[in-house]
């Protein structure tokens, strides 16, 4: 049974009311001030005496505060951006520190734009040539956001191809074609061996073929897109030609842009250290913008109530379907297996929720006893989405099954909108805890090369049952570090089946709508089809970058990394081995570990190799892991290099 697709959308529809209306009435009651800029002393009626606005010619557009020539001292209040704006005749100019001098032909301050040409030589056959060889500090584009808007980038590949229509792209959390994010071959760059196309920075390489490498040293800044109503081909063509493009300086306080939309202007005040709104309309008019504004308050409030009251009714008749949806599957499920607790029984099996040992993505996790006194943990499904499936999935796949390697379920409970999960205690907690220990005498103890093989090899055994060893294939679609418990002898057990997926033994292509997984551990094949299809080879390449991780200590995917110059971890290892380099671990190693390092490592190769038919089987996997080192090949590369890894 599946939720209606038109409740679904109702619901969504009301969030977002609920959302806008939100914002309307902070907006309406709400004015943020605040910048502080060293400044000298002077009274706020007085602004405009000291920075008064001005012009390059008549017709020319209008220089005021937040933006100031350059003819004015560095130092002083009267600009508050990185925009550096000069004279240069009649003409208002821009200097660029990848475009070069650009001429500004418009300025919108309610929008915090400039519309911008760029001047290049005219017998300069391809103007974006330059940006190619370009430099500029990695800091730049956080010390001026005017570089910022929909950045892209320039690869070159060696050969001509069409972009997938079906191959999707994540532009700020919008799933997109990402046949509308590439455009090219650009014709001036291109020859009969190299053809060079513009993207989005945002796109993976994923998305391109495996022979194309990114070769600007820099992000192209293309402008904005979408909320001023320009696509992201148009601007590239405008870009490519080096025609009008729009570019923001927004970084300062929205409320500049909030006074020029009232119809009044920024200023700062030296007095008070903020920017603050100058009337420059007759005080008569204050009368009726208190009145409009009052209405527009009144009328936000009672949207917001309606909005309220529709959307609570939408989520009850929601939460109600979704209920029946769980109750239907659990009536077929039977009720032989593991047992079905009320939440009463629940709250006195954690004694009222007391000991939180942990939070994951779907909700909280408590330790807690059952009345026989074997300890147990409960994960409340506290933030179930996606119609009760993640529950649904854990109780399909792992109340069915009993392997040494895998959780196991003891109980759930199921009461309206109310579901959990109960298994054993894992009182070591997860392996990713001591894999990225701040504390190293608990790493030193754990992560020696033969405890690290006996984890490995534990995983691996866990997955092949899944694969092979169940009456239904069991695709777990989220192996990583965090979903890896260890008992009280630092044995593996995989957890976390709520993205799990069943299929046939036999069936070796599997359908998903949408990728799932963690970022860094998801198979290439997940995102775009020209890697091949999705099958149990895609838990494989999860495997192996859990077993990286492992052996290097470091995540291949370190959110709070922030150069884009960091050598992507995969990369960095596969050069250790073929130099039969060590990994740098800070333990002293015996020869027989060492080897069991290059062991690890050499399989862990093998499984993430972005062509899923290259990739072992984990039947292989338990075979290589249990035999001689000497037995194993060194696989080839199995990826792009850095320069080409994600553009993002």
């Amino acid at each position: 049974m599946s939720i209606q697709p038109s409740l679904q959308r109702g619901l969504t529809k009301m969030s977002s009311i609920f959302l806008v209306a939100a914002v309307l009435v902070v907006s309406v009651l709400g004015h943020s001030t605040g910048m502080p800029i060293a400044s000298p002393g002077w009274d706020d009626q007085d602004f405009f005496r000291y920075c008064p606005p001005s012009r390059c010619s008549k017709d020319g557009p209008e220089v005021r505060f937040p933006l100031q020539l350059e003819t004015s001292s560095s130092s002083s209040p009267c600009g508050a951006t990185c925009a550096k704006l000069a004279c240069s005749g009649q003409d208002v100019i821009l200097l660029h520190p990848l475009l070069g001098p650009c001429k500004v032909t418009a300025i919108d301050y309610s929008r915090a734009t400039l519309i911008i040409i760029p001047l290049v030589h005219s017998l300069s056959p391809c103007p974006l040539q330059k940006l190619i060889s370009t430099n500029l500090p990695d800091d730049a584009y956080l010390r001026c956001p005017l570089y910022q808007a929909t950045p892209g980038k320039i690869v070159q590949c060696s050969r001509e191809f069409t972009p997938s229509s079906t191959t999707q792209v994540d532009d700020d959390y919008i799933i997109k074609k990402a046949a509308d994010y590439i455009v090219g071959p650009i014709s001036c760059f291109s020859n009969q061996s190299q053809f060079v196309y513009l993207v989005i920075a945002r796109l993976y390489m994923y998305a391109l073929p495996l022979d194309c490498k990114a070769i600007s040293n820099v992000l192209i800044p293309m402008g904005l897109t979408d909320t001023y109503g320009s696509t992201f081909k148009q601007m590239s063509e405008r870009i490519i030609s080096f025609a009008e493009i729009t570019v923001s300086w927004d970084g300062i306080p929205s409320n500049c842009r909030k006074c020029e939309r009232d119809g009044q202007s920024c200023a700062f005040s030296s007095q008070r250290n903020q920017t603050f709104c100058i009337h420059n309309r007759p005080h008569g008019s204050r009368v009726k913008v208190i009145a409009a504004t009052s209405s527009a308050a009144a009328f936000v409030v009672l949207l917001l109530t309606v909005a309220t009251a529709l959307y609570h009714s939408l989520k009850t008749r929601y939460n109600k379907e979704i209920h029946l949806k769980v109750e239907m599957f659990l009536k077929t499920y039977g009720t032989s297996k593991p047992t079905r607790y009320t939440f009463s029984e629940v709250k006195k099996i954690t004694r009222r929720f007391k000991d939180k040992v942990g939070h994951g993505g779907f909700g909280s996790v408590y330790r807690g006893k059952l009345p026989n006194g074997l300890p147990v943990a409960v994960k409340m499904l506290e933030n179930s989405t996606g119609e009760g499936q993640e529950f649904i999935n854990e109780i399909a796949t792992i109340g069915l099954i009993h392997h040494a390697n895998i959780v196991r379920l003891l109980g759930f409970f199921s009461e309206g909108t109310r579901r959990a999960v109960i298994y054993e205690y894992m009182p070591n907690e997860s392996l990713e805890k001591h894999i990225f220990s701040h504390d190293s005498n608990i790493t030193r103890q754990l992560l020696v090369p033969e405890k690290m093989l006996e984890i490995a090899l534990g995983v691996a055994r866990g997955m092949e049952y899944l694969h092979q060893g169940c009456n239904q294939r069991i695709l777990h679609f989220d192996i990583k570090p965090h979903n890896i418990l260890l008992d009280y002898n630092f044995n593996p057990k995989i957890s976390d089946f709520g993205l799990a997926k069943l299929c046939a033994r036999d069936q070796s292509i599997i359908t998903l709508t949408a990728a799932r997984g963690t970022m860094g551990y998801i198979a290439p094949e997940l995102y775009s089809p020209n890697f091949g299809g999705i099958s149990y080879k895609s838990d494989v390449y999860s495997f192996g970058m859990l077993v990286l991780e492992m052996v290097s200590g470091r995540r291949n995917s370190d959110p709070s990394v922030e150069s884009q110059h960091e050598v992507y971890l995969p990369e960095w290892i596969y050069e250790k081995v073929t130099t039969e380099e060590e990994l740098g671990l800070t333990l002293e190693t015996t020869q027989e570990e060492k080897e069991n390092i290059r062991k690890l490592t050499i399989v862990a190769l093998w499984c993430i190799q972005w062509n899923p038919k290259n990739r072992p089987s984990m039947t292989k996997v338990v075979n290589m892991l249990t035999g001689r080192l000497q037995s194993l090949q060194i696989p080839p590369k199995p990826f792009v290099s850095s320069e080409n890894h994600p553009m993002s």
